[in-house]
């Protein structure tokens, strides 16, 4: 899979050296404190998966600009603030397999950690000098907050609503995607017909992504992951393949057990047998389907891309989203 990343970085690797020299450099400050939480994020790394999509799709209709870069930087620092706070919110001491802001230092230097980060995010959004681009990435914060506060109200509904769960992922993840392709086109004057493909299978990408994540949750923990098994369960979260079993069987005490994690008071067992019998029961193998009709879309999208390089390395990018094993 590795491999696999490296061919679809290949056309725009100058681009992503470019990005990460000009993202680290955001992250810099005189303020001790803020500087060693700051030094804490940018040693993180990460595949830059979105970096690589906004490039890719920028060259598909013109030059990679300043304002494709700065926007790139402004969408990476935006997500890492909603990450940071998002740990604080979840109570979560890990990020991928290291600690959080907040479990290194705590929920008050994590919150404004990310303040600063917002800020940083704004200001690389004005360097690009387009007021549309403005507009993606500032309803762009509307909505990551807007989805973390729908799936926190979501603790309190009885139901086990799929359409809430795609609410919330469309406004976390998919939204995230979405904007990414969306200022890629709109940083190189991509006709309003290109910017609305590229928004559309970004947010088809994204749907894929947060799925192929939470089918993670389910199984065993492991390291590079970044999350032990059902995490998502322990933060009060129910995903796609275990609503899918609760809304098919009869059985009551999944259901019990399910509102019980809505509220935080699911034991550790408890949590276990309900991932168990969500993989005995189809969930995992439901996702996957629901995420590959998703794929399809995407890729029906992607047949619209003339440059076969471009075309090949995004259809690459696709199928390491779904095929991924971290």
């Amino acid at each position: 899979m590795m491999n696999l990343l490296l061919t679809i970085k290949y056309p725009v690797q100058e681009e992503l050296a470019a990005f990460k020299q000009l993202f680290d450099s955001a992250l810099l400050s005189s303020n001790p404190l803020l500087e060693e939480a700051l030094a804490h994020i940018r040693q993180r790394g990460g595949k830059m998966m979105r970096p690589i999509l906004i490039f890719l799709l920028a060259k598909n209709f013109g030059k990679v600009t300043s304002s494709t870069l700065h926007a790139a930087v402004s969408l990476e620092l935006l997500h890492t603030a909603s990450l940071v706070h998002d740990d604080v919110v979840d109570e979560s001491t890990l990020r991928r397999g290291q600690l959080s802001v907040n479990a290194i230092f705590n929920n008050k230097v994590a919150v404004l950690v990310g303040d600063f980060l917002l800020a940083a995010a704004l200001t690389h959004a004005g360097k690009t000098n387009k007021n549309q681009i403005i507009d993606v990435i500032s309803t762009l914060g509307k909505e990551l907050a807007d989805g973390e506060l729908l799936q926190l109200s979501n603790v309190s509904n009885p139901d086990f609503s799929e359409k809430v769960y795609f609410d919330v992922i469309r406004k976390k993840t998919a939204a995230l995607f979405a904007a990414c392709t969306e200022v890629a086109a709109l940083s190189v004057g991509a006709p309003e017909k290109g910017r609305s493909i590229a928004r559309t299978l970004g947010e088809y990408i994204g749907i894929c992504f947060q799925i192929k994540d939470d089918i993670f949750d389910y199984y065993d923990a492991n390291a590079e992951l970044g999350k032990p098994t059902g995490n998502d369960m322990h933060e009060g979260k129910l995903t796609l393949p275990v609503l899918y079993v609760l809304n098919k069987i009869s059985d009551e005490w999944p259901k019990k057990i399910a509102a019980k994690v809505k509220t935080g008071e699911a034991s550790q067992k408890e949590i276990d047998r309900l991932v168990n019998f969500t993989k005995l029961n189809g969930g995992i193998q439901y996702a996957e389907e629901v995420m590959y009709k998703y794929k399809d879309k995407a890729l029906c999208l992607l047949n619209e891309i003339p440059d076969p390089d471009i075309r090949d390395s995004l259809t690459s990018y696709l199928y390491y989203v779904v095929n991924r094993e971290k």
